[in-house]
């Protein structure tokens, strides 16, 4: 019996696989053969075996934006410039005229020397040299200057209140008539009086002077005639002669108070500012002394040692368009030369930085005496 079991077995093994040997052993042998039957059939997953993958972040890729073209900043319109004209032109000139940066008359056309005026008064301020009026150049000027007047604007000189006239008397009509006494508008005795002679004499002095000829002192006379001579002695107010002479710069051996002493030696012009007086001296011998006047606080003149550098007997300023004559260069464009002006109205304006000579004669004289690389002294004692 347990032959025919076994090879019944074995022949249903054969014919029909596993599931018939389950079915014909029983429990005991499926546990065993359970794994076999996994392994011969697809497995199908259970979700939870299944991995999702969840799709990759894509960051996204940053916007460029471009940048902006640079935009130039436009520069400002010139308030005033080369070319223009009118009345905002003869406010300018006239103001420029105020503080010694223009000197012909004023014309109301902005031209060469209007520019070049313009752009002196710029350097001056550490300003942009442009020659043109912008906002800054006007606001500083005006801040300097005072409103011109319409007289001035037109080159009209007009005569104010007097403050001496015919029939006044007194210690100011004796200096009025010494001081025009020492520039040769007056002659005879020295009196209080203001009669007909003074007023002759200062009718003169008015119209050499293109000053309004009323014979009246004005303030304008006054300070014309003041700025050209000096404040009168007593011994000149009342006709004294002198006690004793002044001692001569010119003897030799003479000593010479406010001499610089880089003047002692060798050939120099020693200019003093405190005096306004410049020598010529020759191993510390004073040959020759001439009155002179400097540039103003705006274009002041140098200070120091220096040189001739060059000469020029009669030369014009490209600058300003005015006559140089006898000019003996020592730093840059300043020099030493006659000026017309300083003749006419003394120590009532100033130079643009050379030193003025008013002995025309005189400077003539020294032109040809002084030799290019002589000493210029610019000093004060």
């Amino acid at each position: 019996m347990r032959n025919v079991l076994i090879a019944s077995l074995i022949v249903v093994v054969g014919a029909g696989g596993a599931y018939g040997v389950n079915q014909l052993v029983g429990d005991e042998t499926a546990e065993a053969t359970t794994p076999l039957a996994r392994s011969s059939v697809s497995a199908v997953p259970s979700p939870e075996d299944v991995v999702t993958l969840e799709p990759a972040e894509t960051t996204p890729e940053p916007t460029i934006t471009p940048e902006p073209e640079p935009t130039e900043t436009p520069e400002p319109e010139p308030l005033l410039a080369a070319g223009a004209s009118g009345g905002e032109v003869r406010d300018l000139q006239a103001r420029l005229k105020q503080i010694g940066w223009f000197e012909p008359d004023i014309s109301g056309e902005y031209d060469d020397v209007t520019v070049e005026a313009v752009t002196g008064f710029q350097a001056r301020r550490e300003l942009p040299e442009t020659g043109e009026v912008d906002e800054e150049t006007w606001d500083r000027l005006v801040g300097m200057t005072r409103e011109p007047t319409d007289d001035e604007m037109h080159n009209r000189i007009v005569a104010g209140p007097p403050i001496l006239q015919p029939g006044d008397s007194g210690e100011r009509v004796r200096e009025l008539q010494a001081r025009l006494k020492q520039i040769g508008w007056f002659e005879g005795e020295i009196t209080p009086n203001y009669g007909d002679m003074t007023k002759l004499a200062v009718a003169g002095f008015q119209a050499r002077r293109e000053l309004p000829e009323t014979g009246d002192v004005d303030q304008e006379t006054w300070d014309r005639l003041v700025a050209m001579t000096q404040k009168p002695t007593d011994d000149e107010l009342h006709n004294r002669e002198p006690e004793a002479e002044e001692p001569d710069e010119d003897e030799p051996g003479t000593e010479v108070p406010g001499l610089d002493p880089r003047c002692a030696t060798g050939r120099a012009l020693c200019i003093d500012k405190t005096s306004n007086s410049m020598r010529w001296v020759i191993d510390g011998q004073v040959k020759m002394t001439l009155d002179v006047r400097f540039g103003s606080e705006m274009t002041p003149t140098r200070e120091g040692g220096f040189q001739v550098g060059w000469k020029s007997r009669d030369h014009v300023s490209s600058l300003y368009d005015t006559p140089m004559p006898y000019a003996m260069f020592f730093s840059g464009g300043q020099a030493v030369h006659y000026s017309p002006d300083f003749a006419e109205n003394g120590y009532n304006g100033a130079s643009h930085g050379c030193v003025n000579v008013r002995d025309r004669d005189a400077i003539a004289s020294l032109f040809d005496q002084v030799n290019v690389g002589d000493k210029v002294i610019v000093y004060r004692s």
